[in-house]
């Protein structure tokens, strides 16, 4: 076989192999159908299918299938589905979801619980690409070495959106763990969602910077740089990161047109930021935020876990703030994430702060904050004016009038 015929088949087995989900979805119709059975033995694994973790989303379409000798009971979100259908040595469920959001599902076999998994995305439409909808751009991967940080590399990488005008000075977008949003086919759909917010006007057309956590030889800086209470990260990224930027990029300097977002460690990183310096970062967006003890050693260095009591007890700061996380976050040696976070949800109330809080049930997962950033990034950028240079962000009245947020129940008795 000629190698560009070869090529050529290769190409049509991949796409065999891994059929558009969204077909998938429309076969399901026609569950006991050969076309059907192949598919979705293209689309999971044989392991997948057995172990009940075979599930997919388009929108608020979903798709779940479990090889079973009988009908399991379907449950989405703890709450039972209808009933499954056969499908070969399958069965198979479909459902409605709420969008912008993860979501937990799992099944109940002879009584008992089987599978399942706590984080399948419902993406909005903002995640899927668009007809008439201009693309940004990526840019290669750029690496610099740190002066604050003796001896360590990082990369980064700059996404550009197709209306910026290089004659006009641009807002400013951080996102701490870079590499993970780098790509259009990243599962996270960052880079397609700024595309169509954009596109919509519902988020400025805004210079986003994607970071990575350095290292100093194979040593991996991440813990260092991002769950450490002082102002260093802050610095590395005003005085090391941006200034290579505004090289190539004509970038706004005032902080109401900067915010700065992360996940896990990157979030209590991306607050941490915000907090040190207010007038360079004014909007926040913490999914998952580590504001645990991962780097607090008592006496010589603070770490993440005080934030919910510096809120309370320091000078507010102008921050504009959206925390996200889910019930089944992380509990360990350094502290309980779900705790935290509504620990920091309630302090940020106390001070009568501009935030918003989003509670899901998801463990410590991107699924939940993938499948939100357009409610997360509207919220944050909302009446943004690119003829001003400060706001005073101010609690949505409504929310004063909100008790604080409480643990109603238990998961056990």
């Amino acid at each position: 076989m000629r190698p560009t015929l070869l090529l050529l088949a290769s190409a049509l087995i991949l796409c065999a192999q891994k059929p558009d989900p969204a077909d998938v979805l429309k076969m399901a119709a026609k569950p006991g159908s050969p076309e059907f059975l192949k598919a979705l033995e293209a689309t999971f694994t044989p392991q997948q299918l057995e172990k009940g973790e075979a599930g997919l989303s388009v929108g608020p379409d979903a798709l779940f299938a479990i090889k079973a000798l009988k009908a399991p009971q379907l449950l989405i979100d703890s709450v039972p589905a209808a009933p499954m259908k056969k499908a070969g040595p399958y069965f198979v469920g479909t459902a409605k979801l709420p969008i912008y959001t993860s979501h937990t599902y799992h099944y109940l076999v002879d009584g008992k619980r089987f599978g399942g998994r706590m984080d399948l995305s419902a993406f909005g439409p903002e995640a899927y690409e668009q007809a008439g909808v201009p693309q940004g751009k990526i840019s290669e991967k750029f690496t610099t070495a740190s002066k604050l940080y003796e001896g360590m590399m990082s990369d980064y990488w700059v996404y550009t959106p197709a209306q910026y005008d290089p004659n006009t000075p641009a807002p400013v977008m951080i996102w701490q763990d870079g590499e993970k949003y780098a790509s259009r086919a990243a599962n996270n759909r960052l880079l397609i969602q700024l595309d169509n917010l954009v596109h919509q006007k519902r988020i400025p057309a805004a210079i986003h910077i994607l970071i990575s956590p350095g290292k100093v030889g194979a040593r991996p800086m991440r813990s260092i740089l991002y769950d450490t209470y002082t102002d260093k990260y802050s610095r590395y990224v005003l005085e090391e990161i941006m200034p290579l930027v505004a090289a190539k990029w004509n970038l706004r300097k005032d902080g109401y047109s900067r915010a700065i977002a992360g996940e896990s460690s990157g979030a209590v990183c991306a607050f941490n930021a915000a907090w040190w310096r207010p007038e360079e970062f004014s909007r926040v967006y913490s999914r998952i935020g580590t504001f645990t003890s991962i780097q607090w050693k008592p006496g010589v260095l603070d770490g993440g876990n005080i934030f919910p009591f510096a809120v309370r007890k320091q000078p507010k700061r102008n921050i504009r703030t959206f925390l996200s996380d889910g019930s089944e976050d992380l509990e360990n040696f350094h502290g309980s994430w779900p705790l935290q976070n509504i620990q920091m949800a309630n302090s940020l109330k106390m001070r009568e702060y501009d935030f918003q809080f989003k509670w899901g049930n998801g463990p410590h997962s991107t699924a939940q904050g993938n499948a939100e950033t357009p409610i997360a990034l509207t919220w944050l950028w909302r009446e943004y004016d690119p003829a001003k240079t400060s706001q005073e962000f101010v609690m949505d009245p409504a929310e004063k009038d909100k008790p604080y947020f409480r643990v109603k129940s238990l998961n056990r008795d």
